[in-house]
């Protein structure tokens, strides 16, 4: 027997309003993904940075230093390959969408062929296929964005650029910024505790964006969030016995 519960879930999510509003976001991009992105890395490399330098026994000023030189520079290099990325991405749909303009205005009867194979391939079939390529092809936006979708498999909702990457360097330096704190705080620790505190603090970072993640995803969040920690932890253990490993290979 079906679960109540779930049927009724399945029900709440199935109803009109319900479904316009998921459609509506499915065409629009959403910069979630961008942040989270910039956030893992952001996290993940400037721990990496602060664990080598304490392998290889450099002073948190040091630390400090090659951290914020990470956090900025990294950061700007993430960022504006997410902006040239999403650029490129948009101008492939415009260039795409050119093209067709152009087919659609020599060879509309050829475009219009096009259009019936492709909803012939999908089962349409008769009076009922010929009424499909009708209404598509009455509408030139609506039959431009077929084609591009259809016979060229692209998404028309293509991220803005600037925004793309805005999302992934605010949370590269958010997220990256978080290791450091413990290093810039006027703290009287030794500089092993203020290590700890520093992996600790990232540590709870990479479970909060990895729970993030695994939730914007639709994935188990604790999974996602123990994998993000996986990979940042592994990241900053590689990092400091490299660290450890140089600082003996320097003192021979």
């Amino acid at each position: 027997m079906p679960d109540p519960k779930n049927i009724e879930q399945l029900n709440n999510i199935h109803t009109r309003e319900a479904i316009a509003g998921r459609l509506q976001e499915a065409t629009c991009h959403s910069y979630l993904g961008d942040f989270v992105l910039g956030a893992v890395d952001g996290a993940v490399t400037t721990f990496a940075i602060v664990a080598g330098a304490e392998g290889a026994g450099f002073s948190n000023t040091v630390a400090v230093i090659l951290g914020l030189a990470n956090v900025i520079a990294d950061g700007f290099s993430m960022a504006a390959g997410n902006f040239l990325r999403a650029r490129a991405d948009a101008q492939v749909v415009d260039r795409f969408r050119a093209i067709e303009e152009m087919h659609i205005e020599q060879i509309p009867d050829g475009e219009r062929e096009e259009v019936r194979q492709i909803f012939e391939s999908k089962g349409f079939h008769g009076e009922l296929l010929d009424q499909v390529v009708e209404i598509i092809t009455q509408d030139r936006r609506r039959w431009v964005d077929t084609m591009l979708t259809e016979e060229w498999g692209l998404r028309l909702d293509s991220p803005k650029p600037w925004r793309a990457a805005l999302s992934t360097f605010a949370a590269f330096l958010l997220a990256g910024m978080v290791p450091l704190l413990p290093l810039l705080s006027k703290s009287h620790l030794s500089e092993h505790w203020i290590f700890t505190a520093s992996a600790i603090m990232t540590g709870m970072t990479f479970l909060v964006v990895g729970w993030w993640n695994g939730a914007l995803n639709r994935r188990s969040p604790i999974l996602s969030a123990l994998e993000t920690l996986g990979v940042g932890g592994a990241a900053a253990a590689l990092a400091y016995l490299i660290g450890v490993w140089l600082k003996g290979f320097g003192g021979t």
